[in-house]
This record gives C-alpha cells, sequence and structure tokens, in this order.
C-alpha cells in the first residue's frame, strides 16, 4: 500500500464532476444564511455516527460494487473525499478588550451570521490488485477536532470581532476488497465500502439533534477510482456477458459510473447522486453555483438582481457565496448570451460537417394546438390550480388529496422511481399550453414538506402516473 501525497493526474478529467458532487447544495439562492431553503442542509452523501443515524433514517455508510478487468500487476488508486462542517459562531469587539457571541456583526461589505461552513477532505490511497484479493484491506481514518479564530477588521483596520470555528473530531474506515469471478475473463468485483465510525452518541438529556451530528458526519462522501492498468465495467450499459454479474453487484447509497477523460474506461466515480456514464460539466458554464435544480441562466439574472443588503448578506454568509455573489456581478454578456439556448442534442446528430438548416418543416397542420387554450379569456373554466380537480380512475384529485405514487417507464429521472409506491399530497392542479394536466406534490413523511409549500417547489407527476387513496 502507498499513501498518495499529490491528487492523482487521472483523476482530473473526473474531478470537475466530483466538485460539483462535493457541493451540490451547499448554499442555494439567494445564497443567505436567512433564506428558508438554507435552513435544512447538507442532502446528498451523509454519512452520520452510527449511534445517531439509524433511529433517524440516515446512513453511517455507504457501499460500492463495480466490475474491473485489471491487466497484468495493476495498481488501484483511491481518493476519497467528503465535506467536514465546521461552525461558525460570529463575536463583536467589546471595549473591554473581551469579544461576545452576537447574531450579526454588520461591516462596510458584508453581514457576518453564524454559519456551518464545509471543509474539503480527501483519503489517498493506491494499492495493488493482488493486495485487494484475500480478506482486502481496512484503512482507518481520523479527522481532528479543533479550534480556529479569524479577526475581522472594519474598513479603518480597527478589530470590529472574531469568527471562532470550532471543527469536531470525525473517525471513519474504508474497506477494500477485490474478488476474482468465475468465466471466461478476468474479472473482478472490487468492493468499497465507507463507514462513519465516530463514537460520538448525543446525550440523552439535549435529544438527538442533526445540527449536533453533521459536525461529526462525512458530507457528500464519495469516491473516485483508477486503474493505471486495465479497465471498469459500466454497471449501467454492461457487455452482454457481464450482465448477469452487474446485477449481482450491491450498491449502497451511492452509485459508480465511468468518469475517465475521452470517454475511457480506466476512472469510476462512485458519487450519492446519480448519474450517467462520462457525466461532465456543460461548457457554457462560468462557475460553480452550487444549485443544479436550477438554471444557471436564470440564477445568473437573479443574483444580479438582488439589492444590496442582500448581496452583503450573502457575502457575509459564506465565501463561495461570495464567489457567486462577484461572478454574477461580473458576468460579461457574452457570457451570458452563451448560457442561453445551448442545444446538444442536434449538435450530436448532425456533427461539424452536418446539415446547417432543417430539411423539412413540419405542416402547419401537424402541430397541435389546444381548440381554446387554457389561458384564452374566452375559455369559458380557466384554469384555479388552488381549486382544479380532475378525475383519476373515477375519483375526483385535487389540492388536499391523498395520492400513490406511480411513476411510469417514460420518466428519465431515476430519482423519481425511488417514490414508487409512496403516498403524496396533491397541492394543485397545473396545465401547460398543450393541454396537458401535471399534478404538484409533497410527498408524505418528507422532513422539507413546509418548506417545499413556501418555495413553491413541488414534485410534478401526470394524472396517469397516481393513484387516488383516500383522503385523510
Amino acid at each position: 500500500m502507498t499513501t498518495a501525497t499529490t491528487a492523482d493526474p487521472r483523476f482530473a478529467a473526473a474531478r470537475q464532476v466530483a466538485d460539483a458532487v462535493l457541493l451540490e447544495g451547499y448554499v442555494l439562492y439567494p445564497y443567505r444564511a436567512s433564506a428558508a431553503k438554507n435552513r435544512m442542509r447538507w442532502q446528498f452523501g451523509v454519512l452520520v455516527p452510527p449511534a445517531w443515524g439509524p433511529a433517524h433514517g440516515e446512513h453511517a455508510f455507504q457501499r460500492t460494487e463495480v466490475l474491473m478487468e485489471p491487466k497484468g500487476d495493476a495498481t488501484l488508486a483511491l481518493e476519497l473525499r467528503f465535506l467536514h462542517a465546521q461552525r461558525r459562531t460570529v463575536q463583536r469587539a467589546l471595549e473591554d478588550g473581551g469579544f461576545a457571541d452576537v447574531d450579526e456583526l454588520h461591516l462596510a461589505d458584508r453581514v457576518l451570521v453564524p454559519w456551518d461552513e464545509g471543509t474539503e477532505e480527501h483519503v489517498e490511497l493506491s494499492f495493488s490488485v493482488a493486495e485487494l484479493t484475500g480478506d482486502g484491506v481496512t484503512v482507518p481514518f481520523t479527522r481532528p477536532a479543533r479550534d480556529d479564530t479569524e479577526p475581522v477588521l472594519d474598513t479603518d483596520g480597527r478589530t470590529a470581532g472574531r469568527l471562532v470555528r470550532r471543527t469536531e473530531e470525525v473517525e471513519g474506515v474504508l474497506r477494500l476488497r477485490a474478488v476474482e469471478l468465475d468465466g471466461a475473463y478476468r474479472v473482478f468485483r472490487l468492493t468499497a465500502v465507507v463507514e462513519n465510525t465516530s463514537p460520538w452518541a448525543p446525550a440523552a438529556a439535549a435529544g438527538a439533534d442533526r445540527e449536533a451530528a453533521l459536525p461529526r458526519s462525512l458530507v457528500a462522501a464519495h469516491l473516485l477510482l483508477g486503474l493505471d492498468s486495465g479497465s471498469f465495467l459500466s454497471m449501467t450499459d454492461p457487455p452482454e456477458w457481464a450482465r448477469e454479474a452487474v446485477a449481482a453487484c450491491d450498491n449502497r447509497h451511492t452509485w459508480p459510473v465511468l468518469a475517465g477523460g475521452a470517454g475511457g474506461a480506466d476512472v469510476v466515480l462512485s458519487s450519492p447522486i446519480i448519474l450517467e456514464d462520462h457525466p461532465a460539466i456543460a461548457p457554457e458554464s462560468a462557475g460553480a453555483m452550487y444549485d443544479a435544480t436550477e438554471i444557471d441562466e436564470i440564477l445568473a439574472l437573479r443574483t444580479a438582481a438582488l439589492t444590496e443588503q442582500e448581496k452583503r448578506e450573502a457575502r457575509g454568509t459564506d465565501a463561495r457565496a461570495a464567489a457567486v455573489i462577484d461572478l454574477a456581478d461580473s458576468l460579461p454578456p457574452e457570457v451570458l448570451e452563451r448560457l442561453h439556448g445551448a442545444v446538444r442534442s442536434l449538435r450530436e446528430v448532425t456533427g461539424p460537417d452536418g446539415p446547417e438548416r432543417i430539411a423539412e418543416i413540419p405542416d402547419e397542420e401537424a402541430v397541435f394546438r389546444p381548440d381554446t387554450p387554457w389561458w384564452d379569456p374566452a375559455r369559458a373554466d380557466t384554469a384555479d390550480p388552488a381549486r382544479d380537480r380532475i378525475s383519476v380512475d373515477g375519483t375526483p384529485v385535487g389540492p388536499g388529496s391523498r395520492v400513490l405514487l406511480r411513476p411510469g417507464p417514460r420518466r428519465t429521472d431515476a430519482q423519481d422511481l425511488f417514490l414508487h409506491g409512496r403516498a403524496a399530497h396533491v397541492e394543485a392542479v397545473l396545465h401547460d399550453v398543450d393541454g396537458g394536466v401535471h399534478l404538484a406534490v409533497t410527498v408524505e413523511d418528507d422532513p422539507g414538506a413546509d418548506i417545499r409549500r413556501e418555495q413553491g417547489r413541488f414534485l410534478y407527476f401526470q394524472p396517469d402516473e397516481v393513484t387516488p387513496l383516500e383522503d385523510a
């Protein structure tokens, strides 16, 4: 075994996507700690202390299984990456030279507030495949507790206060094992388990608070795996001879995809966010905005339109939020235009030497148009999402109704399929301009349902993807 001291160059192409996974949802628009959507954080790949997780529906480990075809005496490089939450408190300087905790510290360019920052952590290792056979290897790791203090100066250079950061100790273990499979090819099943082994447990008097567990957690944990000789097999589109072995792999709380450069198969990213093979950051993206559920163009325009006071609050929330504000304020028009209307599917079909125009224009009569659109004043029953009801299997369904979710095979988002069989509440009945009907729903027992209602951020299903349940 060797311990890597520098980032493995094989991971260069995958690291951009891995960075996006690491920081997805780190701080959401409007990038202020006071915003409702930033009050519940750290949603992806959170490995909590084992004494806290099982009773609260969270996990202390993630398990990756992937097939690989090493050549000769191949070496496997591994990089575990995660965020370690550190709690930042804000203190104001007192006249007697002391300091006192405050909820806000106003400066000329920012408003500092208490906040949980995320520091990037890496565990980098390298093994020969031969070392991983048999009982495999177990590698414990620790990140110690520490306290840091940063002075805060005003525009005149005088001490206005300070930031006190407390980082709690976190312990974990990596377990790696490779098993050669029977068959005509030299194929190994690689198992990589990442586990939080921190002994911390909540005090009975204090209760089991997620905010107390997070600083002892591995946040957004994911793995980069690389072979110096050989290749990995795709877990989503394996060759026919490997389908049965791929189906037998047991991946929990993470999913491995091929992530090598130029379509290579020598690198795998095992991510808590489901991705396709060879994911990539859009070339039009000007920088990280930490909110992939939104469109970069909309985020940039909305962020640039924030008031100066809102920007001061965002800059004081986090250094990454401040960078988003500065980015939105500095984007030139040509970059904003580049964000508008990229159509990659046409480029893939036509290629650089393909036709420059559509060969055939559809006949005017072939374009579907409702007789009377929902937005036309001449329509007698104009749409009202707050009161509309539709018939599903002979039962009227509308706001307040309970339904069972049955996402259909046309769904391209695998995360929607995870909701199959879950009960949900209908929040609104929506009509699109093509005459289609969609149900906006929130899932029962979702701890973020109230925030979704407040923000109007629902999940959407069509009527044939739900079954009515008895209303509460």
